[in-house]
């Protein structure tokens, strides 16, 4: 078993995370090209953070769920966010 992932199979938050925290796995679609992926709790959280980021112009807090998520899920990565 990989060190990366906690005991239900998903990449732990960062520390400096401090948003909402879910329960649910999720299909989350890209905006622009309507491609799906299923997500983790703790992606999903991460995914609204980054979009949330997005929004409010917060470029280094983005930047940091960015990278976060492209090392937890470099697939869903590749479909929604690249």
């Amino acid at each position: 078993m990989s060190t990366n992932k906690s005991d239900t199979g998903q990449k732990p938050l960062p520390k400096w995370y401090d948003g909402m925290k879910y329960t649910e796995w999720e299909t989350v679609e890209n905006r622009f090209t309507g491609d799906k992926a299923l997500l983790s709790p703790n992606e999903v959280a991460m995914y609204d953070l980054i979009i949330g980021a997005e929004r409010f112009q917060e470029w280094d807090l983005m930047q940091k769920g960015l990278d976060w998520f492209k090392s937890a899920n470099p697939k869903a990565y590749m479909t929604l966010l690249d």
